[in-house]
């Protein structure tokens, strides 16, 4: 039996694993964001699953599925406020000034952004005693200056508690570092990241991003402007990030780069293979650029003529053959040569 049947069998799919443990999907993915629930790779390359072992572990729980449900319970704003005894317009206000930190977020039919939040957080917010001023009375004078300038870390507190769900489950130095270039616009990314090949890993271990709606629709353009960095702080720290991330991988397993198989310019054909016939492009392109510009060399006696790669790739007007020298010797030409064969 291979290894990964082996594997399969030992684990379940994260749908299967969802309906053991009796959550919601929503609820299951918001469990293995948090670290309730551990996965592991598929060795077959089919995503995550849950091992068996992990799924009897948290069954094993007290209070189960009770005490699972309220861990990841996410609410809105209205049921949040109703937690905490403030309005919603005030807990709106706490949420733009990141006082209180949304978990997860969609999109309704009208393509308005919809923030959630951990009900276990809220619950605990008043516990503190520095925000009890926050929660009665007027809002300080600061913060209402920055509420007013138009202040809303809430995307910007998504993304750096999303980024910590995403370098959980990050296995390698590569995928870490694609984390953090997931989040910095593509052009951000190249200013860190100079070389091509580098550029390549990070998109080959680049974390898939929620999908809201078709692509290129106004509801994936909006989904894509919360995913990306927007404060110049907040890319500035990113890139620094990058940087070290990036460096430290290339120290660890540097980037694959294709392998030279001969000369510069030249292609090798595997043996006993019949070689193609190549286009003008392709002897453009598999003769050395050098060649191109050279001196043709003279003929030596006995030797094949050497034409010149770009001579030879563009089509040449025929020529008529001209009569051989000792006939030309021999023979007067024009009219007045005419005359005279004609005369004798």
């Amino acid at each position: 039996m291979s290894g990964n049947t082996v594997t399969q069998s030992a684990s379940w799919s994260l749908a299967r694993a969802a309906r053991e443990l009796e959550l919601r999907r929503g609820e299951f993915d918001l469990a293995v964001h948090l670290g309730c629930v551990r996965t592991v790779p598929d060795e077959g390359g089919g995503g995550r699953r849950v091992a068996h072992a992990e799924i009897d572990r948290v069954r094993s729980q007290q209070d189960f599925p009770e005490a699972l449900r309220e861990r990841v319970k996410a609410v809105g704003t209205t049921e949040g406020a109703a937690l905490l005894g403030i309005s919603t317009a005030r807990f709106t206000r706490l949420a733009r000034l990141g006082l209180v930190v949304p978990v997860k977020f969609y999109l309704n039919r009208y393509r308005v952004v919809v923030w959630l939040y951990l009900a276990e957080e809220l619950r605990r917010f008043p516990a503190d005693r520095q925000n009890a001023p926050l929660l009665r009375g007027r809002t300080p004078e600061g913060l209402r200056d920055q509420l007013e300038a138009g202040l809303d870390l809430r995307p910007r507190n998504w993304r750096g508690r999303h980024m910590g769900f995403l370098l959980r489950q990050a296995e390698g130095p590569w995928a870490r570092a694609a984390v953090v270039a997931s989040l910095l616009d593509p052009a951000q990314v190249a200013e860190v990241v100079r070389d091509p090949y580098e550029r390549a890993c990070l998109n080959r271990f680049r974390p898939e991003r929620p999908s809201h709606g078709a692509p290129d629709s106004p509801a994936a353009h909006l989904v894509s402007r919360i995913m990306t960095a927007e404060d110049p702080d907040e890319i500035s720290w990113l890139r620094a990030d990058l940087g070290q991330a990036v460096a430290e991988a290339r120290e660890t397993h540097p980037a694959p780069r294709p392998t030279p198989r001969g000369e510069p310019g030249v292609v090798l054909e595997p043996a006993g293979s019949s070689p193609a016939p190549a286009s003008p492009v392709a002897s453009r392109l598999t003769v050395p650029a050098a060649a191109a510009f050279a001196p043709a060399a003279p003929a030596s006696a006995g030797s094949a003529p050497v034409c010149s790669p770009t001579v030879a790739s563009w089509p040449q007007t025929a020529t008529p053959e001209a009569p051989p020298a000792s006939e030309e010797r021999g023979r007067p030409g024009g009219l007045l040569g005419w005359l005279r064969r004609r005369s004798t």
